[in-house]
């Protein structure tokens, strides 16, 4: 096969993110998603030497701003399933950060409670994220901040 017809047979060079499709002409869902994989990349490593996962991150983060959760309640406002909740949760009481009880109540309700050792390790994350997402809001003023997040919230409330 000469030159030419190996050149043909190779494939195109993929743009890098920002570029092409990848930037400010392409669709804007792909935009949507593209971002969020290099957030979740930025999260797993800003949070991996504390031995916590983004989904624990945002699991611990909604027992903690919503207790009294169900499982099933978990799962909608952490964005997961039901069945990665009940292994992050089981995770999370194996590693001390929760604990879980019967309800007063309701015996085979389970309650699930942050530990003091939870909310320390919570607290250490939420410095580490709240650095990296100063990361992404370098350069913009308080009010184009302002506008991106109630665009994002449109756009996840919006059906």
């Amino acid at each position: 096969m000469d030159k030419q017809n190996v050149q043909a047979l190779a494939s195109p060079p993929v743009p890098a993110p920002g570029q092409g499709k990848r930037g400010v002409d392409g669709y804007m869902g792909y935009l949507l998603r593209q971002a969020a994989a290099a957030y979740r990349l930025r999260m797993e490593r800003t949070l991996a030497d504390l031995h916590v996962t983004p989904p624990q991150f945002s699991v611990l983060t909604m027992l903690v701003a919503y207790p009294g959760l169900s499982g099933a309640d978990l799962a909608r406002l952490s964005l997961l399933t039901p069945q990665t909740v009940s292994l992050i949760v089981a995770n999370l009481e194996r590693d001390g950060a929760i604990k879980r009880h019967a309800h007063p109540t309701h015996g085979r309700v389970r309650v699930i409670e942050v530990t003091d050792d939870g909310q320390t390790l919570l607290a250490r994350c939420k410095e580490r994220v709240r650095a990296a997402e100063q990361c992404l809001l370098n350069g913009l003023q308080p009010d184009e901040e302002a506008i991106i997040r109630r665009w994002l919230v449109k756009v996840a409330t919006d059906q």
